[in-house]
């Protein structure tokens, strides 16, 4: 997935030009509120900002749907090696998956489903597949097909260890989210927490103060 685009559709023209015409209409009411020169950058980026929002938004959205599909190709994998060692065809498995579920990765199956079943070989079926996925996940679930398919060999068992790899891999990015989760938990502890705590403290002492010292 590294150093790849995600495919995604790109924003029509028309709601690119009314996101840009909304940042304008902004920018008529903030520009006259920044000081000096910065009035004309304010001017300037906000409807820029507007222009190139959809395509931030879908940039966003792409990665979002790539992650929900990667995230359920292990499931999917067992599946297939589940079809696969009881004799049924690749085909067979990813319609199975594709008529069952929900989500981006049984859309991408059901788009090559039916390509195979209007007569596409199913060869350029995955083909097709790898060039709407990127990544190597997809790519190795492709592969294993093919090669099993040109070779007779055992399907079954690389699509298990496919899954297995994939599980460890997310297992190890969960910890890695939740490691560098934790400073900044702690950093939100230290900054807001600790000094609303003594702020809270210090007007308690200040309340009755009086009373602390009248003693002296």
């Amino acid at each position: 997935m590294r150093g790849r685009r995600l495919p995604r559709r790109r924003p029509p023209l028309p709601a690119k030009l009314a996101c840009a015409a909304a940042g304008a209409l902004a920018s008529l009411a903030a520009a006259p509120a920044a000081p000096g020169r910065i009035a004309w950058l304010v001017a300037i980026a906000l409807p820029a900002a507007g222009f190139f929002a959809p395509d931030a938004w879908a940039e966003r959205a792409a990665r979002r749907r790539h992650r929900r599909l990667i995230a359920a190709l292990p499931d999917a994998l067992d599946l297939l090696a589940i079809g696969s060692a009881a004799g049924r065809g690749p085909v067979t498995g990813l319609s199975e998956i594709a008529a069952a579920g929900s989500g981006p990765l049984v859309e991408e199956l059901r788009a090559v489903v039916a390509e195979v079943e209007c007569g596409r070989p199913l060869a350029r079926a995955l083909a097709g597949l790898r060039e709407r996925v990127p990544g190597g996940e997809v790519a190795t679930l492709c592969a294993s097909i093919e090669r099993s398919r040109r070779l007779g060999s055992p399907l079954a068992e690389q699509l298990r260890r496919q899954a297995m790899s994939l599980r460890r891999d997310q297992r190890r990015a969960t910890e890695e989210h939740a490691a560098r989760a934790a400073p900044k938990i702690q950093l939100v502890v230290a900054l807001i927490l600790v000094p609303s705590v003594l702020l809270t403290i210090a007007a308690a002492l200040l309340a009755n103060a009086d009373v602390l010292l009248s003693g002296f």
